[in-house]
């Protein structure tokens, strides 16, 4: 069975990129019959925090992406624990005892030298008296996960097509810090393994991590999952924006994008399918890893809001009701909707609605809306009110066109542009439509 992973680290709340990439796991097992799974990454004890555990969670359900099942790395240790001490006694980890700046002076040389800046594996020339002597001295070892430098990496990813990599030109990645805690590479590989990750799919910046971890896996004796790595999202002036980092579930509620504008949007980015408002059973019979491009995806939110638009101009009364003002109902909300960019918006509207408004000045027009207000009076409203009206002014005036629809709507709503008013007139009222007419045929 199908089982995808989302794993984020609760030391923020989630971003574009995030979101991007948790939609596209729940896309997938949705699409393969199979489970999402939520991980949450909370080994460094120091960072992590439980508001954001709790900010992720909420996250996902107001975007419709919750999960299957969730587990958290930190009730996951004694595995992690196991697992590492089969690896030493293999012979596959190995403790390393340069300070960081040790290590960063040995970098630094190796880059003026021209030469990558690969860990020269020191350590492994340690004998036991050696590392007794350092210990003894209080220096504490990290530990490095021992490549198998004669063994090509070679995988078919899933997106980005046949990778290889050549593991002498890698350091051995480090996999614990000196006091005990891990880093991200060994306790993922171990969690791929015991939940039974199917696919792993994630950004193009863990490329590179996906060849570490092949071997981890190798190591272990487990079959790796698939791997599929979208190229990562870029700001609309065509480079990598610092501010994606910030747009998070927090500003597109605030702006009032919807979860379902978000889902098409992000579905499709970066895709050769088109990027528009369907639902969610067309996004998940459509996602394939074939349709991904090599290129940046490029995250333009004034597209979203467009798109947000369009999913605003389909959602039901249902589907909103709870988020409209006090007392608008089913026709006020279609009256107005074809007009919203947000759901929040109708609350503008219904204000124009029920009133006051406060009409431009009309004095060219007044002799024509106060015998507006006279005609409104006189008409049946019924059934058509709008048409009724403009029929009688134009009969009566020979007025047509924008110097006959114009004015009336300035007078009933204040606004140039909006709604149909044939279907916002009845709304307005018999009542409050002759009172505003008369109102600005004073002026």
């Amino acid at each position: 069975m199908t089982l995808t992973r989302f794993a984020p680290s609760p030391t923020g709340t989630l971003h574009v990129g995030n979101i991007r990439a948790a939609l596209h796991n729940w896309l997938w097992a949705r699409k393969t019959g199979g489970r999402f799974v939520l991980r949450i990454d909370d080994t460094d004890a120091q960072r992590s925090e439980e508001r954001f555990v709790d900010a992720i969670r909420c996250d996902l359900a107001w975007l419709g992406l919750a999960p299957d099942a969730e587990v958290r790395q930190s009730e996951r240790f004694a595995l992690y624990e196991a697992r590492f001490d089969a690896l030493l006694r293999a012979g596959r980890i190995y403790p390393a005892y340069e300070s960081a700046q040790e290590l960063d002076l040995k970098r630094k040389i190796l880059l003026g030298r021209g030469l990558p800046p690969i860990y020269d594996r020191a350590a492994l020339a340690l004998s036991n008296a050696d590392r007794a002597a350092l210990e003894a001295d209080g220096v504490r070892p990290h530990w490095r996960f021992k490549l198998d430098r004669d063994a090509p990496i070679a995988w078919n990813d899933l997106i980005r097509g046949p990778q290889n990599f050549d593991p002498a030109a890698m350091s051995d990645p480090v996999v614990r810090r000196a006091d005990g805690s891990w880093l991200y590479m060994l306790p993922s590989a171990i969690d791929d393994i015991d939940l039974g990750v199917s696919h792993v799919v994630r950004g193009e910046d863990h490329v590179s991590n996906t060849a570490l971890q092949l071997q981890m896996f190798a190591a272990m004796d487990a079959a790796p999952p698939a791997f599929a790595h979208a190229a990562l999202l870029t700001g609309a002036e065509g480079k990598l924006s610092k501010r994606l980092g910030a747009l998070g579930v927090d500003h597109f509620r605030e702006i009032g994008i919807e979860p379902p504008a978000i889902r098409a949007f992000l579905a499709r980015l970066g895709t050769s399918a088109p990027v528009e408002a369907v639902d969610d059973a067309a996004l998940i019979a459509g996602f394939d890893f074939a349709r991904f491009g090599r290129a940046p995806a490029r995250f333009d939110e004034g597209e979203l809001a467009h798109l947000n638009a369009r999913v605003v101009h389909a959602l039901d009364h249902a589907d909103v009701a709870d988020r409209l003002p006090a007392g608008m109902g089913r026709a006020e909300w279609e009256a107005v909707r074809p007009n919203l960019t947000t759901v929040a918006g109708a609350a503008e509207w219904w204000q124009v609605i029920e009133g006051p408004i406060a009409p431009p000045p009309a004095a060219d027009d007044a002799g024509f809306l106060a015998m507006a207000a006279q005609l409104a009076a006189t008409i049946d409203w019924s059934a058509d009110p709008w048409h009724a009206l403009t029929a009688a002014l134009k009969e009566a005036t020979g007025r047509k066109g924008k110097p006959l629809f114009l004015p009336l709507r300035r007078a009933l709503t204040g606004r140039d542009h909006g709604p149909d008013m044939a279907a916002l007139l009845p709304l307005i009222g018999r009542d409050r439509a002759i009172a505003r007419l008369g109102a600005a045929g004073l002026v």
